[in-house]
């Protein structure tokens, strides 16, 4: 049994079905006293958790005075422990900051007698009791798995709303129904803290809903899979609430493991980025490397997109058998031998020379730019020989002492140099693609025979044109191939793991003298200071490096990776621990996923798990059942899910003149608007974008207007399908679907993803007919 108790004014209030109205008048004074109660006792105890959070602020930032204003770090290295003592107390005073207005959120009553408090971290007593359950320890997995049926020994599951630090409401979740008769003390009232959640205005933000994880999602979120688990839902589902609680219970969990190496999320936008930002430090984790596929390369960030022909080419995974055949063929024998003078002794480079080196370069099975100083030190070594020769021929005693001396004249040698770079050039992966790109006969002679040479014509264009984000996975492929000299790497690897080990034993020392209070560990201490002498924090040193691997990989609305970005993300993370999340059914790009199984399996083979969610707590049945009716007319492989909400409005469908549209537009925007509904987002073609715009703005009375997924942050935001992904809204507008449809080679899963964003109200405004499957409209 689910219930809550929501405070609507002085006193909390309660309605409940009763025989007739004299029983309920009656009973409401007692009902009321009693919840009001139970509030009371709940708030006294959070009233306890949060000045324990205030001492510990007041602790840290003690601590932080101290070190800030110490003068006595006259050393290099005394400079480095207090940045390093710095960062950690500001981390922790950043977090504890975060959580507290809302630390608190649940509790526990067992079959043992015992009460646990579940929240967003773990506290303690000074004296180590404690006092507040971290939500992602063992120990809470029962607040969100317990079930009437399967009750993991919890008598009673309390909800605790709260606004800010004050509790204002209650719903309890009776598991052991002998409760009912024997304890006054259980509060039955309301609609629930889930639907709460769900029903509540959008705030452009994603919402703190750590509270509402129902079981389907805790289940995934504590997964012990180790390969890739797919988390596969149709719209609403809660998918990118479980993979971001997935990542920070993960963190928590093995965090030794993944703190050095951090969690890369990978999400469709920037504007979805903010969407998403303040969700992991609510729940107790920060440092998370966030990026948009257009910012996975380094010194490179892109919005663009290229036309779906040229994209769905881009994302085909015969582009990586491409790409390596051109870097090959950039590995040249030259057309003729070439006669040149050392101090006046011939020296002939010839064609077998360049051929056995590149054969001997080759042979190391290095990266392009790697090998090359195999293939000049080969062909050096050939041409020391011949030389050589040459000199014994003419009278000249050779010692063997001498060679450095003949390799070093060869080596500088004009000629030689540009003979050499000439047949193995070292290349940037940027030059090597626009050059790549520009010359059509590169492009054939690379080809393999699985690519059309029609189609390779579409990938052809100027040397200076902008990067797409099609091209970020090209130009990852590219410096995989190209390399780099390792031997630089592999110093810096030995010289990091001494420093290492110094930095552990030196902190240890450190804490022992100067932090008593037990809120520093030496592992801590050691990560900050080598982060400290770096100059930069895990992120910016992770997003710098395109060869940083990470522990862990989230993906979002992975539906829409093509089979190059796989490549590209499943190198990012050699263990392939991976939390992709997306729906098929949802894709919108011309090079994205069909089959979890054909883009994943390849990289996981039996590690691959598909996890399905059904349960929509996003978009309410009036909506949801027609946006699937648009989908299975249009044969897009849906998910079917289940809402657990019926919604207040039904689909508003209103059919205007083509001129007259963008105003319609306008009009309906506006009622919503009037109507209180909430946040609001229209939803159109891009070529419709410029006439809506300026219809909106012309409406009197209409509040600020954003554009893009940035426009979140606004009352309003128009927008087109695609940067809607993944967002939601509390009223939408969809603008012409039957343009949706044709405009793009994925149009039904863009006008899938457009009716599936609102939680409350979604309204058609349409010229062409509609596409099948809507009703029939007035």
């Amino acid at each position: 049994m689910s219930s809550r108790a929501q405070d609507q004014g002085p006193t909390p209030s309660r309605t409940r079905p009763s025989e007739g109205p004299s029983v309920e008048h009656a009973s409401e004074p007692v009902e009321d006293a009693h919840v009001a109660r139970e509030i009371g006792l709940e708030q006294a105890y959070a009233d306890r958790l949060y000045a324990r959070v205030d001492d510990l602020m007041g602790q840290i930032q003690v601590s932080l005075d101290d070190v800030q204003g110490s003068q006595d770090a006259a050393t290099h290295q005394n400079r480095s422990e207090r940045d390093a003592f710095m960062a950690l107390y500001e981390d922790r005073l950043a977090l504890l900051r975060t959580v507290s207005e809302n630390v608190v959120f649940g509790r526990l009553d067992t079959d043992e007698d015992e009460r646990h408090y579940i929240g967003r971290i773990g506290l303690f007593t000074a004296e180590r009791e404690q006092l507040l359950v971290d939500w992602r320890a063992p120990a809470a997995a029962a607040y969100y798995q317990a079930t009437s049926l399967e009750r993991l020994g919890v008598r009673l599951r309390r909800h605790l709303i709260s606004q800010g630090r004050t509790v204002v409401g209650l719903e309890d979740d009776v598991l052991d129904q002998s409760l009912l008769e024997t304890d006054d003390e259980v509060v039955l009232q309301g609609e629930g803290a889930l639907l709460a959640a769900v029903s509540s205005q959008r705030t452009g933000r994603m919402g703190d809903i750590v509270a509402t994880i129902q079981g389907e999602q805790d289940r995934i979120i504590r997964s012990a899979n180790r390969g890739v688990l797919v988390v596969q839902g149709g719209p609403g589902t809660g998918k990118t609430a479980v993979a971001l609680h997935r990542a920070a219970y993960l963190l928590y969990t093995h965090r030794r493991r993944l703190e050095h190496s951090g969690v890369l999320i990978v999400a469709p936008t920037r504007g979805f980025l903010r969407y998403i930002e303040r969700v992991l430090p609510s729940l107790g984790e920060s440092g998370v490397v966030m990026s948009t596929p257009g910012g996975l390369f380094p010194g490179v960030e892109t919005t663009v997109h290229d036309h779906p022909a040229v994209a769905r080419l881009k994302g085909d995974g015969a582009m990586a058998e491409l790409l390596s055949r051109a870097v090959k063929q950039r590995q040249l024998v030259p057309e003729e031998d070439l006669e040149l003078r050392i101090d006046g002794t011939p020296v002939r480079v010839t064609r077998r020379i360049i051929s056995e080196a590149g054969r001997e370069a080759r042979a190391t099975h290095k990266p392009h730019n790697a090998a090359r100083a195999v293939f000049v030190r080969a062909a050096l070594d050939r041409l020391v020989e011949q030389y050589e020769g040459e000199l014994a021929r003419r009278g000249t005693t050779v010692l063997p002492e001498d060679r450095p001396g003949y390799l070093d004249d060869l080596r500088r040698d004009p000629q030689v140099r540009r003979t050499l770079n000439l047949a193995w050039l070292p290349y940037s992966p940027e030059s090597f693609l626009r050059v790549l790109l520009n010359r059509p006969e590169r492009l054939r002679a690379a080809a393999p025979r699985t690519l059309a040479q029609q189609d390779l014509e579409l990938l052809v264009r100027p040397k200076d044109s902008p990067w797409t984000i099609e091209d970020v996975p090209l130009l990852d492929e590219v410096a995989e191939l190209l390399g780099e000299d390792d031997s630089a790497r592999r110093a810096e690897s030995d010289r990091a793991r001494s420093q290492r080990d110094a930095d552990l034993s030196y902190a240890r020392s450190v804490i022992e003298n100067i932090d008593t209070s037990g809120i520093v560990r030496d592992e801590d201490l050691a990560d900050r200071m080598e982060s400290r002498g770096d100059g930069r924090t895990l992120a910016e040193r992770a997003a710098a490096d395109r060869a940083w691997t990470y522990g862990h990989i989230v993906v979002d609305e992975a539906q829409e990776h093509s089979a190059m970005m796989w490549r590209c993300l499943m190198r990012r993370c050699p263990s392939k621990s991976f939390t992709v999340v997306g729906d098929v059914a949802q894709t919108s790009s011309a090079g994205g996923t069909d089959s979890w199984e054909d883009a994943l399996a390849p990289y996981v083979e039996d590690r691959l798990e598909v996890e399905p969610l059904s349960v929509n707590y996003r978009t309410p049945r009036r909506i949801m059942d027609v946006a699937q009716a648009v989908a299975e007319a249009q044969q897009l492989p849906i998910t079917e899910v289940t809402s657990v909400r019926e919604g207040d409005w039904p689909l508003g469908v209103l059919r205007a003149d083509e001129a007259g549209l963008p105003a319609a537009v306008a009009e309906i925007v506006a009622a919503q608007q009037d109507a209180g509904v909430g946040r609001l987002a229209v939803l159109c073609p891009g070529e419709l974008m410029d006439p809506v715009l300026a219809a909106l703005r012309g409406h009197d009375g209409l509040e600020r207007i954003g554009t893009g997924s940035a426009g979140i942050d606004l009352p309003i935001a128009v927008m087109t399908a695609q940067d809607a992904k993944g967002l939601e809204f509390d009223g939408v507008t969809v603008v012409e679907p039957a343009a949706m449809l044709e405009g793009r080679d994925t149009g039904p899963g863009d006008l899938y993803v457009a009716m599936t964003r609102a939680t409350q109200r979604l309204d058609v405004v349409h010229a062409l007919p509609v596409p099948d499957g809507f009703p029939h409209d007035g």
